[in-house]
């Protein structure tokens, strides 16, 4: 491994919906240096990402290359807006089935059914509805803690699941960093795809405000995990491609964003150098 990085290991891939694209370009860079996991732990769009690391760690880049370069908006949110109209009529809670994201997943996976079948340990973040607190699912079926961890409020249904209602861990865990300690990790690689380290320009468009409130609320969550977290392990926090006026729904910017971000991530690290605890890069742009 070209950085020191004491082991195991730990990837957290954060979540951000099309946003998502830019951990391809990271996982690229990081292939190069020499940096691989020994765990793998992912939010929302970052658990799908992180369920294919963790069962190929050696051709996750091209594996999920090829998935992305088919990822459209069709696709991961099927049908029309009178097929969304039927959806909330007659299920009351979201728009959109999640037959899209089941798809993708299955094509990605292969069939896989288990957490057991995977070549690293995972972990899908998700939260629990009912005790309003952010859950680490590590074992048992492995679509389903994906599904799970991506159920969008208000865009997916949720998932039952062992007893637990179960919701996008964005929502408290959006970059999962606590998740990835608890699970034994020694150092840690954020893959945080909302343009860390790059606050938008002030608003002027509905597009543009839901970017900017989006990318500031994970900000200041990934801020209050990352700090403490550095304390005690290296936390090496790759920067994003410089901010886009892309939507966490607008699959339209794939390939910008795969190649920005390997840019950007391989430029830091060549210049990184592990000196034991400590935060290498920062969610907010201060390295």
């Amino acid at each position: 491994m070209d950085l020191d990085l004491p082991r195991p290991v730990g990837f957290v891939l954060g979540g951000g919906g099309s946003l998502g694209a830019g951990q391809v370009g990271m996982l690229r860079a990081l292939a190069e240096r020499g940096v691989v996991p020994e765990l793998v732990v992912g939010t929302s769009v970052g658990s799908v990402n992180g369920s294919l690391l963790a069962l190929d760690p050696a051709g996750a880049f091209e594996r999920l290359a090829a998935i992305w370069r088919h990822m459209t908006r069709a696709r991961v949110f099927p049908g029309g807006l009178l097929a969304q109209a039927r959806t909330l009529r007659q299920h009351k809670t979201h728009l959109f089935p999640n037959t899209g994201p089941a798809e993708v997943l299955a094509f990605g996976l292969g069939g896989t059914p288990d957490f057991a079948d995977l070549a690293l340990p995972f972990g899908a973040v998700a939260v629990d509805s009912v005790t309003g607190t952010a859950v680490a699912l590590t074992s048992g079926d492995l679509v389903s803690a994906v599904l799970a961890s991506s159920a969008i409020p208000g865009i997916y249904p949720p998932v039952r699941r062992d007893g637990r209602v179960l919701y996008d861990g964005g929502v408290l865990a959006n970059v999962p960093i606590r998740q990835a300690l608890a699970m034994g990790a020694k150092s840690l690689v954020v893959l945080d795809c909302t343009f860390p380290g790059h606050l938008p320009t002030v608003p002027a468009t509905l597009a543009e405000t839901l970017l900017f409130w989006a990318t500031l609320s994970t900000r200041n969550q990934a801020v209050l995990e990352a700090e403490p977290a550095s304390a005690d392990v290296p936390v090496v926090y790759l920067p994003g491609p410089p901010v886009q006026p892309v939507t966490p729904l607008d699959f339209g910017h794939t390939a910008e964003l795969v190649a920005a971000s390997y840019d950007a991530s391989a430029a830091f690290l060549a210049g990184v150098r592990i000196e034991g605890p400590g935060l290498y890069g920062h969610p907010s742009g201060t390295y």
